[in-house]
C-alpha cells in the first residue's frame, strides 16, 4: 500500500490510556481515552446509535417470507424492502456527512435519529408493496447521518491510539442491533405478523435515540467546515484520488455484498426444504450476531498481531470458509457457515473502517461517508444479486456470489501489499 497506509497500519494497535500529549505539538492531548472522563458515556451512546441503525435498516430482512406471503410478491421484489433502505443510506450518506461538518456530528446524528424513528413507526402501516419499498429508502435515507459523522466524530475526539477499539465498540453495537433486531422480529411476527414486529423495533429505536442524545459528550475538537460544493468535491476527490482509500472503500462494499445477499436469503432457505424452520426459529437465527460483536471489538488486537492486511486475510478466509460449510444439508452445518460468515464480515469492516478514519486527515465525515456508501452499495448489490441468484440456483447461487466477492477482497488486499514493498523499495535511505 502507499507510505501513507503503512503509517496508518503502524499506528493501528491496541488501546492505550497512557499517552497525555500530543507528538506533533507536546501540547496535553485532550481528547478521551479508555478509563478517561468521558470515554464510558461516549462508547454507551454510540452502541446504542449503532443498535438503533442496524434494527431499523435491517427490520425486515427477517421478515421477507411473511411480506411475500402477506403482499403476494416473490423473493426478489420482497429483497427490495432491504435494497431500498441500504440503497438510500448509500445515496444519502455523502450529503448528510457534509452537513456534520457544517452543524456538528451531534446535531446531524440526532436528527438522523429522529426521522428515521419518525418513519419507522410509519412502516407497519405501508399498505401496498410499493408503499413498503418508498418508506423504507426515506428511512435508510434518514440513517445516512449515522455512520459517517459517528466515525468522524471518534477520529476527532478519541485519541488515535484507542479508535480502532473505539470504532470497534460501535461496529459492536451494529452487530448488536441487527441481531436484536432479526431476534425479536422473528418472534413477534410468528405471534402477531411482521406489521406488529417492525413496529416493536420502531419502539426499541425511539428508547435507543432518546438514551444516545441524553449520553453522548458534547464534541470538543469539532471545527465547522464549508458547504460549498466546490470545497465538498475537491475534499472527495482527493479521497478518491488516495489508491489506499479506494481499496478500503472496495474492500469494505465486497464485505458487505456477501454478508447482505447471505441474511438476505437465509429466511427463505431455513423456512423451506429440507429444513422446514418456523419464522421464530428462524428469527433466533440471528444470535450467531453475538460472534460479530466480539470479532468487531476485538479488531484492534487483530490489528496489532497481524498488521492490517494480514487481519483483513484473516477475515477474508474465515468469511470464505463459512461459505463452503453453509453448503452443507445438516442444520449444525449451516449454522457454523453463519458463525464464520459472520465472524469475518464484522472482523473485515471494523479493521477496513477504521483504517479509513485513520488515513484521511482531512475532511474525515467525507471519507467515511464514501467508505459508508461503498459499504451500504455492496448490501443492497448482495441483496438484489443474493436474492436473484437464489431464485435461479438455490442456495448455490448465493454461495457463489459471496465466493466471488471475497476473491475481490483477497484481490485488492495482495494488490495493496505488493504496492506497500514498491513503496518501501523507493523511500531514501536515511542515517
Amino acid at each position: 500500500m502507499s507510505p501513507a497506509s503503512t503509517g496508518a497500519s503502524a499506528t493501528l494497535d491496541a488501546a492505550s490510556p497512557v499517552a497525555t500529549t500530543s507528538s506533533d505539538t507536546g501540547v496535553p492531548d485532550s481528547r478521551m481515552t479508555p478509563g478517561g472522563p468521558g470515554y464510558r458515556r461516549m462508547s454507551l451512546a454510540l452502541f446504542l446509535a449503532g443498535v438503533a441503525t442496524f434494527a431499523l435498516l435491517y427490520s425486515t430482512q427477517a421478515l421477507l417470507p411473511l411480506i411475500s406471503e402477506d403482499l403476494g410478491v416473490a423473493a426478489s421484489e420482497a429483497s427490495w424492502t432491504v435494497a431500498a433502505a441500504t440503497g438510500g443510506l448509500a445515496l444519502f450518506v455523502l450529503p448528510m456527512s457534509a452537513l456534520s461538518e457544517r452543524f456538528g456530528r451531534r446535531t446531524v446524528m440526532t436528527a438522523s435519529l429522529a426521522v428515521a424513528v419518525a418513519v419507522g413507526l410509519l412502516v407497519p402501516f405501508a399498505p401496498s408493496i410499493g408503499a413498503l419499498v418508498a418508506l423504507r429508502a426515506v428511512q435508510g435515507a434518514a440513517l445516512a447521518g449515522l455512520p459517517a459523522s459517528a466515525q468522524a466524530y471518534l477520529a476527532e475526539e478519541v485519541r488515535p491510539r484507542a479508535l480502532v477499539t473505539a470504532i470497534g465498540l460501535f461496529v459492536a453495537g451494529n452487530s448488536v442491533g441487527g441481531m436484536s433486531g432479526r431476534v425479536i422480529t422473528g418472534w413477534v411476527a410468528q405471534l402477531w405478523g411482521w406489521r406488529v414486529a417492525v413496529g416493536v423495533i420502531g419502539v426499541i429505536a425511539v428508547g435507543c435515540a432518546v438514551a444516545f442524545r441524553l449520553l453522548l459528550p458534547a464534541p470538543r475538537h469539532f471545527k465547522a467546515g464549508s458547504l460549498r460544493p466546490r470545497v465538498l468535491l475537491g475534499t472527495v476527490r482527493a479521497h478518491l484520488s488516495d489508491p489506499l482509500l479506494r481499496r478500503l472503500y472496495a474492500i469494505g462494499a465486497l464485505f458487505m455484498t456477501v454478508f447482505g445477499g447471505v441474511y438476505t436469503v437465509i429466511g427463505y432457505r431455513l423456512t423451506g426444504a429440507p429444513f422446514g424452520l418456523p419464522q421464530g426459529i428462524v428469527g433466533s437465527i440471528f444470535l450467531v450476531y453475538l460472534v460479530g460483536t466480539v470479532s468487531a471489538s476485538t479488531a484492534g488486537r487483530l490489528v496489532g498481531r497481524l498488521g492490517r492486511r494480514g487481519a483483513l486475510y484473516l477475515a477474508g478466509g474465515t468469511t470464505a470458509a463459512g461459505l463452503f460449510l453453509s453448503l452443507g444439508a445438516s442444520l449444525p452445518l449451516v449454522l457454523l457457515g453463519l458463525v464464520l460468515i459472520t465472524a469475518g464480515f464484522f472482523a473485515g469492516h471494523a479493521v477496513a473502517s477504521s483504517a479509513v478514519s485513520k488515513t484521511a486527515t482531512h475532511g474525515r465525515a467525507q471519507a467515511s461517508a464514501l467508505y459508508q456508501s461503498a459499504y451500504y452499495i455492496g448490501s443492497s448489490a448482495g441483496s438484489t444479486v443474493g436474492a436473484v441468484a437464489f431464485h435461479a440456483d438455490g442456495w448455490l447461487g448465493t454461495v457463489s456470489v459471496g465466493l466471488l466477492a471475497i476473491l475481490g477482497v483477497v484481490t485488492l488486499t495482495v494488490l495493496g501489499s505488493r504496492a506497500a514493498r514498491v513503496a518501501e523499495r523507493r523511500e531514501p535511505v536515511t542515517v
